[in-house]
């Protein structure tokens, strides 16, 4: 069954954060996903927020860029989270976006290798492992969590090229993919994480794609996703995005699960005129459609 969600853009002030988790929460949306965009709200800070604000709704996080955190305080915010509201944060972790880290003096020679390595000891100080490690970039000397989260938790990881998806076969949990990709976009992204997890001998584990869907609806809808998409240098990309009534969002959203997608979260415009009718829209009328899992 494919999990529905949707999106809180950080082009929304944090104050708005709120009413539209309370709104998704109370209209059963399965997933509300954070942004943590330079420069503009924590994903930390709002995903604790917004958990303490609900009792139900499952809040993912894509994504952390590993070049601003060490590993360590990666771990002890993910397994706080995941100690307070066991089974309801979602996290996930990322190159960032290379100008960004520029900017801020966070770029690496090697995002693929510091990827991995963050990934591989995250993942391990999160089962209560104790690490002594001296790579490229993750150093760490005798290192485990106090407290650690009470059983598995997954930690899924942001890919859009060959290298860094096979990465995320090999050591992640889950992927998440763009709204850039398209649904022989999610197939070819598909193949690449089965080469990682053959690699590594992983192909009995599970593993969760998850994909964003661009996605407008009510007045305005065709010109406000083609805008995006033009502003996204992806306006002549075929099968991207999608701008109509929940019908018509219901339908792409069957194209990206028939691909490979295990979860479909629906990504509003920046300038999406009403964020708290939007997560109803998802909950109410696309999810009824596509019987995704809301409770």
């Amino acid at each position: 069954m494919t999990t529905l969600g949707a999106v809180f853009r950080p082009q929304l002030a944090p104050e708005r954060l709120r009413a539209v988790v309370r709104s998704a929460e109370d209209a059963g949306l399965d997933e509300l996903w954070l942004w943590e965009d330079c420069f503009r709200e924590g994903g930390i800070s709002t995903a604790a927020a917004a958990l303490a604000w609900t009792e139900r709704v499952r809040i993912g996080v894509g994504l952390l860029p590993v070049p601003l955190r060490n590993v360590a305080v990666t771990a002890m915010e993910a397994a706080t989270l995941h100690r307070m509201f066991p089974g309801r944060a979602v996290l996930g972790v990322g190159h960032g976006v290379q100008d960004w880290m520029g900017q801020v003096g966070a770029r690496v020679e090697s995002p693929v290798t510091l990827l991995r390595e963050h990934l591989v000891a995250l993942r391990a100080l999160l089962r209560g492992e104790r690490l002594t490690v001296d790579g490229r970039y993750v150093t760490l000397d005798d290192v485990a969590l106090d407290w650690p989260p009470e059983g598995e938790v997954e930690v899924l990881a942001g890919a859009t090229g060959p290298r860094t998806l096979r990465l995320t076969g090999e050591v992640a949990d889950g992927t998440v993919l763009t709204a850039s990709t398209s649904p022989e976009g999610v197939r070819r992204a598909r193949r690449l994480i089965e080469e990682g997890r053959a690699a590594a001998g992983r192909e009995a584990t599970a593993h969760t794609v998850v994909v964003y869907l661009l996605t407008a609806t009510g007045p305005g809808a065709d010109e406000r996703l083609r805008a995006e998409l033009i502003a996204e240098g992806v306006g002549s990309e075929p099968d991207l995005g999608v701008a109509g009534d929940a019908g018509a969002v219901a339908e792409a959203v069957h194209w990206l699960a028939d691909a490979g997608a295990d979860s479909v979260i629906l990504q509003p415009t920046g300038n999406e005129p009403d964020p708290e009718g939007f997560v109803r829209f998802a909950a109410e009328e696309v999810a009824r459609r596509v019987g995704a899992a809301v409770v």
